[in-house]
């Protein structure tokens, strides 16, 4: 069981080449993966987003990756030959039109002219940038599963504690269930002796009130159907990706409480009812942060 919250990081530290890869994951319905890294990379997020994928289903993931190189690399400069061109027509069209001015026009003018010569940009992607990035974000990926299975290990048991009470309650209710019938029949005769002043009583009139109120308020179906939700809970609880069959079986533990309530008509029943229901709400929050 793994949580969608958690944080890992990885570097690669060699030969002048420092990389950082820093994950950091939240709750989503979806997974979503979110990069920010250098633009040297910017060509590999495509298999930056894949490999996260491997490791998580579901979840926001924000990757952070941070560059350092140290290396000693060769400066490459970069003529424009067609901009030194334009430079040098202009000054030609300016001599025709100014034939007095001095012509001072040289080769070292021309390349100091702006833009005419640039120094290229040393940081490209290289076999060894490429390596450092898989190294550090296979070990970002690594710690980040550790503190997540760490995480879903603790919501695992807060969950299958609050379970067992749901199951402590399904059987108390289950134990006030049958004592409803008899005395809703005891305060049916009651009120019906004191309305009659005394007078004979139908008692199959009775029987029959009270076969109609056994069936209505009748949660044998629920009570069932909530153990059984209890005995799945705990057998997917042994799984690994159990997030969104928790959210549905939750839901169903839901509707079946809100029916018991509604369906008892004892307050003891009602009572137990909503602390059900708190506890089945914890647990649905819970179930939110699993992946």
């Amino acid at each position: 069981m793994l949580s969608m919250t958690g944080y890992g990081k990885g570097e690669y530290v060699e030969g002048g080449l420092e990389l950082t890869c820093e994950i950091k994951t939240v709750n989503n319905r979806y997974l979503d993966v979110s990069i920010k890294a250098p633009r040297v990379f910017a060509c590999l997020e495509d298999v930056i987003r894949n490999t996260v994928r491997k490791k998580l289903t579901r979840g926001h993931a924000d990757v952070f990756i941070s560059l350092k190189d140290k290396r000693e690399r060769p400066t490459a400069l970069a003529l424009d030959m067609a901009l030194a061109g334009s430079y040098v027509a202009a000054a030609k069209a300016m001599k025709e039109a100014f034939p007095d001015l001095t012509d001072d026009i040289t080769l070292s003018s021309v390349l100091r002219y702006p833009d005419v010569m640039k120094q290229e940009d040393s940081q490209s992607l290289d076999e060894e940038m490429t390596k450092a990035l898989d190294v550090a974000l296979e070990a970002a990926l690594c710690k980040l599963n550790e503190m997540r299975a760490i995480e879903g290990e603790k919501l695992r048991e807060d969950m299958l504690a609050r379970v067992a009470t749901i199951e402590t309650l399904v059987e108390e209710i289950s134990l006030r269930a049958p004592e409803i019938a008899n005395e809703y029949r005891e305060k049916l005769t009651a009120r019906v002796k004191e309305y009659l002043n005394g007078a004979n009583i139908d008692e199959n009139r009775i029987l029959t009130e009270v076969a109609v109120f056994t069936d209505k308020s009748n949660i044998d179906e629920e009570l069932t159907r909530l153990r059984s939700h209890i005995e799945q809970f705990r057998s997917i609880c042994q799984e690994g990706i159990v997030g969104r069959k928790l959210d549905f079986l939750v839901q169903e533990f839901n509707r079946e409480a809100n029916t018991t309530c509604s369906k008892s008509n004892d307050v003891a029943i009602t009572r137990a009812g909503l602390v059900l229901k708190n506890e089945i709400e914890k647990i649905r929050e819970q179930v939110q942060n699993l992946e």
